[in-house]
């Protein structure tokens, strides 16, 4: 596991270099990279400590954030609290996970349209679905379990195709249909129906329309659009429910997060390394953007996951800072 997770930082790192490096044009219905206009810059501001958890508490790299339908805010980390919890005011509420081994992989945190949570776990390949008080209720995948390997599973062996392989992300449809972002390994989309049961997947490792290189994160829209970051290839790919390619928007550097902002009028915003992008979902036309890279207060570091409740505020997870942000609009 420890080694998985050291080749996962090491792509992580290659995707910061080459997104800084990445293509230089935008494509509303994809294709190469060709010159085009200045990109506008919005203006927006770092709201100055605005997490207000326990002093002295030891953060590991910031990996998630996610905003609940309340308003409230949880946080997720490789540290020695996991999981924090806030109000929507930055008050800390509280948190849990110390102690668990199940957050050495910490990936991605999202709330559900029923405003339950959602935890993705990389480094076992499982994705935990939480009730409203924080009770399991649900998986997607399976972890590993070494001590089988002696008995009845073969170690290694070939995942079934409902097993993940460092999964990234997961997104729901507006029948309860799941999306998952699988990942660092699979380079695919894979669909659940609402019970969990495999429905299809569809992309494979590679750089053409339709293929993926680390479908990094996820989001599904109001008319079950499913729009995939695709880091190693610096684009965002639009698909329909059943895997039907819509559209390749090529970014100027690698997306590796995305949010689609609340009702009925959405805009997609993306993360990158050190830049924030806020981008037309009709077009993909990217109507501007923020953020400077760096790694303390003020700049932008990798954003590992975005949130975006309205389109004046943006909250993001810098990984390697330890960090959590709000920004919002001038």
């Amino acid at each position: 596991m420890n080694l998985r997770l050291l080749m996962s930082g090491f792509c992580a790192a290659a995707m910061s270099l080459g997104g800084l490096s990445g293509a230089t044009a935008q494509e509303g219905g994809g294709g190469g990279a060709s010159a085009g206009p200045a990109i506008p810059q919005l203006g927006f501001h770092l709201v100055e400590n605005f997490f207000h958890y326990p002093a002295h508490f030891t953060i590991g790299r910031l990996s998630g954030i996610a905003v609940g339908p309340k308003g409230n805010i949880v946080t997720l980390n490789r540290g020695y609290h996991p999981v924090m919890e806030f109000k929507a005011d930055g008050t800390f509420t509280g948190s849990w996970g110390e102690g668990s081994g199940m957050f050495e992989g910490a990936h991605v945190i999202r709330f559900n349209p029923q405003g339950n949570l959602s935890y993705v776990d990389a480094a076992d390949d499982i994705i935990f679905h939480f009730d409203s008080e924080g009770r399991t209720i649900g998986t997607l995948g399976t972890n590993p379990e070494p001590w089988t390997w002696t008995t009845h599973v073969i170690e290694h062996a070939a995942r079934g195709k409902a097993g993940f392989y460092q999964e990234t992300d997961i997104g729901w449809g507006k029948d309860g249909s799941q999306y998952v972002a699988d990942g660092y390994g699979n380079s695919r989309v894979a669909k659940f129906d609402k019970d969990g049961n495999f429905v299809k997947a569809w992309g494979e490792r590679g750089g053409a329309r339709g293929q993926f290189n680390t479908p990094h994160s996820l989001v599904v829209d109001n008319n079950d659009i499913v729009y995939v970051a695709d880091r190693g290839n610096s684009r965002i790919q639009t698909f329909d429910s059943e895997g039907n390619l819509k559209q390749v928007w090529n970014l100027p550097t690698a997306p590796w997060a995305l949010c689609l902002t609340n009702g009925p009028n959405p805009v997609l915003f993306a993360g990158s390394v050190g830049k924030v992008y806020k981008i037309d979902i009709a077009t993909g036309k990217i109507l501007g953007q923020f953020g400077r890279p760096g790694r303390m207060p003020g700049s932008i570091d990798s954003i590992h996951q975005i949130a975006c409740p309205d389109e004046k505020t943006v909250f993001i997870a810098n990984l390697y800072a330890s960090r959590a942000d709000k920004w919002v609009a001038d």
